[in-house]
């Protein structure tokens, strides 16, 4: 896999989005977004730790460009079933089919056997996006620092809040979280891996999450596979973590997400 493999998604999502807008165009889709429905809050499962200290956002993710295939045959509505027996806050489910082999229907599936909010998983680099996610009734959206422009995060916020839509703003460095603060993100995901070189280090999000304003809440995301990576967050002031292949791939799900909050 090369180094560039985020150019080469973004330039596959510049052309999904035009194939999208001929089958639907934008002002139809916003007409669509911006109708009455019922949404669970994101944001309020994260702004404070749950019962056990921790909040897990569980993710249904079938493959990678880095690791290939995850999950043979996944099926979303029993993973998002376990992970909500599991004590999950909230699900994330992979969007992506080109590179990830995730689809809108997972999403769907996963958020119509849970009461769990759930996060669309994607990349994120069109308005058209945004009132797509609510169509397929996405709680709230993933948005990438390092694929946006300040401005067009902000835009990108401003829209989020029109269609009550919440955002998880995705970091990766000191110049991704200037942008961010700046642009009035709230939520910040803090990703351990290297979007351009897939090298994770979990120690990112602690560095990281030093440099946050009393204002921000931190979800630490890539490189969590052990009860000692979470305790090792939780004492640098972190509670949420974002965990997929590590879950996908347990024997148990429900039962390592319970070890991973400390439950035995």
């Amino acid at each position: 896999m090369g180094k560039d493999i985020l150019s080469k998604i973004v330039e596959h999502k510049k052309q999904e989005i035009a194939a999208a807008r001929k089958r639907l165009p934008e002002p139809q889709i916003r007409e669509q977004a911006l109708m009455p429905r019922t949404s669970r809050s994101f944001l309020k499962r994260l702004e404070h730790p749950g019962a056990t200290g921790v909040n897990v956002i569980a993710e249904i993710k079938r493959a990678s460009p880095s690791k290939g295939v995850i999950c043979q045959n996944l099926d979303p509505k029993t993973y998002a079933s376990e992970y909500e027996k599991g004590g999950a806050a909230a699900l994330s489910v992979l969007t992506d089919q080109f590179f990830f082999q995730g689809s809108r229907q997972d999403l769907k599936s996963a958020r119509g056997t849970t009461t769990l909010p759930v996060l669309r998983k994607d990349f994120m680099i069109s308005a058209y996006q945004l009132y797509e996610s609510c169509v397929m009734g996405a709680d709230a959206v993933l948005l990438i620092v390092r694929i946006l422009e300040q401005q067009q995060l902000k835009d990108y916020l401003d829209i989020c809040d029109e269609l009550k839509l919440d955002a998880l703003v995705e970091i990766h460095t000191e110049k991704d979280l200037e942008t961010a603060t700046r642009s009035g993100a709230g939520l910040i995901g803090i990703n351990n891996r290297n979007l351009r070189s897939f090298e994770t280090d979990i120690e990112t999000a602690i560095r990281l999450k030093s440099l946050f304003e009393p204002y921000q809440i931190a979800v630490a995301a890539s490189g969590i596979h052990t009860r000692a990576d979470i305790e090792k967050n939780l004492n640098a002031g972190i509670w949420n973590f974002l965990i997929g292949e590590s879950l996908v791939k347990a024997q148990n799900p429900k039962d390592f997400l319970r070890s991973l909050q400390g439950e035995d």
